[in-house]
């Protein structure tokens, strides 16, 4: 099975909710998981470790920090967010180099999405992949209509 990939996978879930800590955790089972609840010890965390993949929340630990030294560590990222679900940070993070952005309402299906970044990395693609083309119609109906065009026209002419 497909998620059979995932399996001793060292992943690093950063976020300030405790549940979702959890959550992500219990969502990964199988992997081994770091977990930290603010921007400090994820810094720590990755400063001291080798990680297959991370996943970060923006709002309240400092989510574009993170993804800036995770870029730079190579690490493939995944951007979780509820608070910062917009257009603009959408285009943000994959602008500053995770692989995907994915809101907490799809946390359910975080191994899928997962796999899609690790794949993703594993081929060297960059910008909108598999797990884009999954969320596409959910951010068509909670952005409105024709919100690729009114946020980064120069953005999505590179996918359209």
């Amino acid at each position: 099975m497909e998620e059979d990939k995932l399996r001793g996978k060292r992943i690093l879930v950063v976020d300030d909710e405790p549940d979702v800590l959890e959550t992500l955790r219990e969502q990964l089972e199988g992997c081994e998981v770091d977990t930290a609840p603010e921007f400090e010890e994820a810094r720590r965390l990755l400063d001291g470790g080798i990680y297959d993949a991370a996943i970060l929340d923006i709002m309240g630990v400092r989510g574009y920090e993170l993804l800036a030294i995770t870029t730079k560590k190579g690490i493939p990222t995944l951007m979780l967010t509820a608070h910062a679900l917009s257009p603009g940070n959408l285009i943000r993070s994959i602008k500053r180099g995770a692989l995907a952005y994915v809101p907490k309402e799809k946390i359910s299906d975080i191994k899928l999405f997962l796999l899609d970044v690790l794949e993703a990395h594993e081929k060297g693609e960059k910008g909108l992949g598999k797990w884009f083309t999954r969320l596409e119609t959910f951010f068509d109906k909670k952005f409105g209509d024709y919100w690729k065009d009114k946020s980064d026209p120069d953005f999505w002419k590179k996918y359209y």
